[in-house]
């Protein structure tokens, strides 16, 4: 078997490099398609990161898809006597790979995020005495938490499937954009039911639900809505259920503590009453089920009205062909794929093409069919002329992840900076977004990076004219608000004082990357006035640089720097999620500046050296809930953004070929095709998107900038379709696993004599060719 494999492996490989080599030789007619007829969607693997530090989900959804539909593993609380419990931390996806059982399945998930929220509308099929709460995981038969196997669990794109164990129960998931579909074999019985848990939700608390709406319209129709104050405090969700078959009976139990009961007292409300409301609510509806006729269920969620989401219901799923949902979600997921198409090896497909897939979970489209959202001044809003997207976590994703929709997704990209400007027009701050989801912002994070998100969509021609001019507009005014986090200071003494607000190093070094953002973007459009004036906000990351101890320090406000101390620790220091070490590097504007504020070449390169053979030791980051050993080689930490641009800074020096080794290590090292295989969350997509632009050999090191660094590519053939029709092809010669290093670089047969390739070259396609080594080349790029 591995043979015939191999020889099918090795016979798509010549024919798919000899279609590239007619592609290169004529340009004028791009070739399509260099791996046809396969089905990306078998290399994607939705349990990659599902473990406690990847924080990713395994359910069913569909790209950039309002529905998450996906199974929760664990209730564990928020916090315990009052206090945070750490334990809840592994769960901010709801699911964990090493838990035992199933608690249900929730529509709404965060991928990868480090903090979280949602897990709405949670149901969970049972059989026999009906149990009303979830139990444990030691004692599942308490509650209606099933055990499970992963021997019968199986996820791909647009489809979950497992059998819960203590039921003889076969549960089957697919999604549309707004709808979920639920399948469930039940064995013959009178006693199935159906529970829909409205207290259940992700980083749960007591007081999180603020009020939850069930109506029974009839008996194969359940509408209701249910409002929650968490990391978005004024979140409301609505949703209508349809059934395939009529309920037999239904009811709720409630949990409120509100001793005012008001007349309705005078109704039976426990049983087969068609009105549910109250700040705790667990429904029941009971079927008569078959082995050979499934329950269906449709699910269809809504940021405005149960109207709303009846229509998108109507609209997404008029029938109740489950496995044609399942193969249009899929094929959504193939045509997403196909954008970018490699030959490689199978490790790094399924790596790739997972992190295709994790790029392209969120942001997530949030409006009705109809164009109808909440807004964050908590009206009803229509998209006019664009999609409205949420959950921008911002800090994370403006690194690369916007950067990659810019060559990958440029017409989403546009429509979510047409969302950020609606939540700009709408924010009684009169700020872009920082980090928001559900209609809300929740000031997740540091810096303003819409600015860099809309500055690199400005100077790549994405976004143009009015637009253009409009968002710069709104770049300026959140840049100035000098109430947010220390910007005053910020703008008064050229740096954020540590003594008046925390992390005011990190800060310092994102407002001022920020800033040079704004000034590339009123460059690009003529505005000499701003450009000027980001420019030189742009130079204060040097305000705290300390020549003394050659770091990045926390300054006081009376000028002087912080005496205490230690450039390894990432607590009390000035920083957020990074040490000095690493964030000192956090200047990706201006990296030759850097190189001379540090003390010329020879000493930054020694530098970026020790970085990755200097030992960290555990108790840096032992308290640090994020980041564990496998994120890190030496002290540089990926799993935290801060440091993902370092490696490609050798760039700037004349060893750039430094770079290599170093990147290939990472590809390898911290992105595996296992559960625990990401060395840190994903993050809404960077890490992968980090992935995928490294795998292809170059880096947007400085978002705002139409310039990518190079580096040393994990691919043997990469074919990009661009939105413009056109094609970019990368190859490279000799690759191995031991060939890291690339000694010379070819753009359509001419050398490279830089280390760096171009928006514009990327857009005119054509071939990008690496000859690889398994030592590097002294002379590669040497250039100042």
């Amino acid at each position: 078997m591995k043979l015939i494999k191999f020889c099918i492996y090795s016979i798509s490989r010549i024919f798919l490099l000899s279609i590239v080599l007619v592609s290169c030789n004529n340009q004028s007619k791009p070739t399509k398609a260099i791996i046809t007829p396969a089905k990306l969607i078998q290399y994607v693997d939705p349990m990659i990161g599902t473990d406690k530090m990847g924080h990713t989900y395994p359910g069913a959804t569909v790209p950039f898809g309002s529905i998450q539909l996906s199974p929760d593993t664990d209730t564990i609380p928020y916090a315990v006597d009052g206090k945070y419990n750490p334990e809840v931390y592994k769960y901010c996806a709801g699911y964990q790979y090493d838990d035992t059982t199933i608690v249900g399945f929730s529509h709404t998930h965060f991928s990868g995020t480090g903090h979280s929220d949602l897990g709405d509308f949670l149901l969970m099929p049972t059989t026999g005495s009906l149990k009303l709460n979830p139990g444990t995981e030691s004692n599942p038969e308490m509650g209606y938490r099933s055990r499970f196997s992963h021997k019968t669990e199986k996820a791909e794109p647009a489809y979950y499937k497992v059998d819960l164990d203590d039921y003889n129960i076969k549960a089957e998931l697919t999604a549309t954009t707004r709808v979920g579909m639920h399948r469930y074999t039940f064995p013959k019985t009178k006693e199935s039911h159906l529970i829909l848990d409205l207290m259940s939700g992700i980083y749960n608390y007591d007081e999180k639900n603020v009020w939850t709406f069930v109506r029974v319209e009839n008996d194969t129709l359940v509408t209701g809505y249910r409002q929650t104050n968490g990391w978005a405090r004024t979140r409301t969700v609505y949703f209508a259920m349809s059934f395939s078959q009529p309920i037999t009976q239904y009811g709720h139990a409630k949990y409120d503590k509100t001793p005012y009961k008001g007349f309705w007292r005078k109704f039976d409300e426990s049983k087969n009453f068609p009105e549910m409301a109250g700040e705790k609510v667990r429904a029941y509806f009971d079927f008569e089920t078959k082995e050979d006729k499934p329950l269906l269920i449709k699910f269809s969620i809504s940021p405005v009205s149960t109207q709303g989401a009846l229509k998108n219901m109507q609209a997404e799923i008029p029938h109740w062909d489950f496995d044609r949902i399942k193969k249009e979600g899929q094929e959504k997921w193939n045509t997403e794929l196909s954008k970018v198409q490699i030959v490689a090896s199978e490790d790094t497909k399924v790596n790739f093409y997972t992190s295709m897939y994790h790029a392209f979970l969120g942001p997530t489209e949030y409006m009705d069919v109809d164009q109808q959202y909440r807004g964050l001044d908590m009206n009803v809003h229509s998209a006019n002329g664009f999609t409205n997207y949420t959950s921008f976590s911002l800090w994370d994703t403006y690194r690369a992840l916007h950067p990659l929709f810019n060559i990958l997704q440029p017409d989403r990209n546009r429509d979510m900076i047409r969302s950020m400007m609606a939540h700009y027009y709408q924010s009684v701050h009169h700020m872009l977004p920082i980090w928001s989801h559900y209609a809300n912002e929740n000031w997740c994070m540091i810096g303003y990076h819409s600015v860099s998100v809309i500055a690199d969509a400005i100077v790549k021609e994405i976004l143009t004219g009015k637009e253009a001019h409009e968002a710069l507009a709104a770049c300026v005014q959140t840049a100035q608000t000098k109430y947010y986090d220390g910007l005053g200071n910020y703008m008064d003494l050229g740096y954020v004082p540590e003594d008046l607000n925390g992390s005011s190093v990190s800060k310092t070094l994102e407002y001022s990357y920020d800033d040079w953002a704004i000034s590339q973007a009123a460059k690009k459009l003529g505005n000499m006035e701003i450009y000027n004036m980001f420019k030189q906000r742009a130079e204060n990351y040097k305000n705290v640089y300390d020549s003394t101890s050659g770091f990045m320090r926390p300054r006081l406000s009376n000028g002087e720097f912080k005496e205490k101390f230690d450039p390894l620790d990432t607590h009390g220091q000035g920083f957020i999620e990074g040490n000095a070490w690493n964030y000192s590097l956090y200047v990706p504007h201006h990296p030759k500046k850097l190189i001379e504020l540090m003390g010329g070449e020879e000493r930054f390169v020694s530098r970026l050296d020790s970085l990755f053979s200097m030992e960290l030791p555990d108790k840096y980051f032992e308290k640090t809930e994020d980041i564990s050993r496998e994120g890190i080689i030496g002290n540089y930490v990926h799993g935290n953004e801060p440091s993902h641009h370092v490696l490609y800074l050798y760039n700037w020096t004349h060893q750039a070929f430094k770079s290599h080794d170093k990147i290939r290590k990472v590809l390898t090292e911290m992105y595996k095709s296992t559960p625990d295989g990401l060395g840190g969350n994903d993050d809404f997509g960077q890490m992968s998107a980090w992935y995928i632009f490294s795998s292809l050999g170059f880096y947007p090191v400085a978002p705002g900038s139409t310039t990518y660094a190079i580096g040393s590519p994990s691919i043997e053939v990469a074919q990009i379709q661009l939105a413009n029709e056109k094609t970019f092809v990368i190859e490279t010669k000799n690759q191995s696993a031991q060939n890291v290093f690339v000694s010379h670089i070819e753009h359509d047969g001419i050398p490279l004599k830089k280390p760096f390739i171009t928006h514009e070259d990327i857009l005119k396609g054509g071939t990008l060719t690496f000859y690889m080594s398994d030592k590097p080349n002294p002379n590669y790029m040497n250039f100042n």
